[in-house]
């Protein structure tokens, strides 16, 4: 069991406060498989976890009790998704200049690191990825762009990320991708959860 502080979040949802994103992560995984009654939605932080509910079937210390087994509860092999990637941004070249790296290594940097989807949020699908190198975690663009087009991937900050669809957006366009990360018709609209390990694979010749 794990030590979980929690409060209402208005009439219809609990907002659970862990210790760690990995806490977070156990959480929301065992309580989506637990299928608890009165519980409709859940939503993962940082360090917390939003569980909307029907509050009028729902047994709110039940839910915390199943949390703070969930997130004492050993870890699953996480599931790995590879996104193929031009390496063509508009950004490229300037990161490049301020990470004090040629073109190539940036690509090489970025493909090579291997990430872990910390939340969505922003937009539907939209994953907030960590594990970016040092090297090159920038703060984002003075000026954002009013339309970033779907399936930029970018970075800024911390994290790197790609773009579900078009968007104003103020992070690093380093390159593009084919692959939808959301799609509302599908059985799993978005392609990314929260634990997945995501790899950035080039997928043809940069600038």
């Amino acid at each position: 069991m794990v030590d979980i502080s929690w409060h209402a979040a208005g009439e219809s949802a609990l907002l659970l406060e862990v210790d760690s994103l990995a806490t977070a992560h156990r959480i929301w995984a065992g309580l989506r498989a637990a299928d608890l009654p009165g519980v409709l939605d859940l939503v993962v932080g940082a360090s917390t976890v939003l569980v909307t509910v029907d509050p009028l079937s729902c047994d709110p210390e039940g839910v915390v009790r199943a949390a703070a087994a969930a997130g004492a509860a050993p870890v699953a092999e996480p599931r790995t998704v590879e996104i193929p990637v031009v390496y063509d941004g508009a950004d490229l070249a300037d990161v490049a200049g301020r990470a004090g790296m040629s073109i190539e290594d940036v690509v090489r940097v970025h493909s090579e690191s291997a990430y872990l989807v910390a939340f969505l949020g922003f937009a539907p699908g939209f994953g907030y990825l960590t594990g970016l190198d040092p090297r090159l975690r920038l703060p984002r663009r003075d000026s954002p762009r009013t339309r970033v087009p779907a399936g930029s991937v970018a970075i800024a900050g911390e994290y790197t990320a790609v773009y579900p669809k078009p968007t104003p957006g103020g992070w690093h366009l380093l390159g593009r991708t084919e692959v939808s990360v959301f799609d509302p018709g599908a059985v799993r609209p978005a392609l990314l959860g929260p634990g997945d390990r995501v790899r950035f694979v080039p997928a043809g010749e940069f600038r």
